[in-house]
């Protein structure tokens, strides 16, 4: 298949794939990361099959909704890519970037970079900050049955990436944990300057909130 081909063939099966998935995390979640990644690799030296595919395919199976399992994303792009008969050499980059672009990869140590990997993390990084990842974050926690906000609850900013991944915490305490963390572990140009506007937007929607709250932050 020709480039597009594959685009539009892994668009049709991830539309499909993820067509009852959460809200934050599905398939507007998807294509906003790959319009995020293509913007971002405008300005890189990067392969544009592998962004595009990497971007189209990172949260085809989300360890946090199978039990933690953190191969089987992976795995399923794996299995899907090798289908449709994509470059082994391709498969293998794709489920390198899947396996090492979340934020919880950021408590390990690093074994894997690429351009590729730094430009999908970039794009999926967007789209956890700013206004959209405002309402990601409170769909997620309202999908898990989290409390919006809780002023006995102090966000945890030591936590290990087993704490992380099993956090019970009110939604405002991740923006502490995570979301305001994101802008300064941005790894392109662009990225960074995308980041920093919808970081301001967040810290103003915390001061308004805190203000709703009678409370002084």
């Amino acid at each position: 298949m020709e480039h597009s081909e594959l685009i539009d063939a892994t668009v049709q099966f991830v539309r499909e794939t993820l067509k009852n998935a959460e809200g934050g995390h599905d398939w507007w979640h998807i294509q906003r990361v790959w319009t995020n990644a293509k913007l971002i690799a405008q300005t890189e030296k990067a392969d544009l099959l592998t962004i595009e595919l990497a971007a189209l395919l990172h949260d085809i199976a989300d360890s946090k909704f199978h039990n933690g399992d953190e191969e089987i994303g992976p795995r399923t792009a794996g299995n899907y890519l090798q289908s449709i008969q994509v470059d082994a050499a391709v498969i293998e980059h794709v489920q390198q970037i899947i396996r090492h672009m979340s934020f919880k990869s950021s408590f390990d140590k690093p074994s894997f970079h690429s351009p590729e990997l730094a430009i999908v993390q970039d794009a999926d990084r967007l789209d956890a900050i700013g206004a959209i990842g405002i309402a990601r974050a409170f769909t997620y926690g309202g999908f898990k049955g989290r409390e919006l906000y809780n002023p006995e609850i102090e966000p945890n900013l030591n936590m290990s990436k087993e704490e992380y991944k099993n956090t019970s915490a009110p939604t405002i305490n991740h923006f502490y944990e995570k979301l305001l963390l994101l802008k300064d572990k941005m790894n392109t140009p662009t990225g960074k300057k995308l980041a920093q506007q919808r970081h301001n937007f967040m810290e103003t929607y915390l001061n308004q909130f805190y203000n709703e709250c009678g409370m002084i932050n």
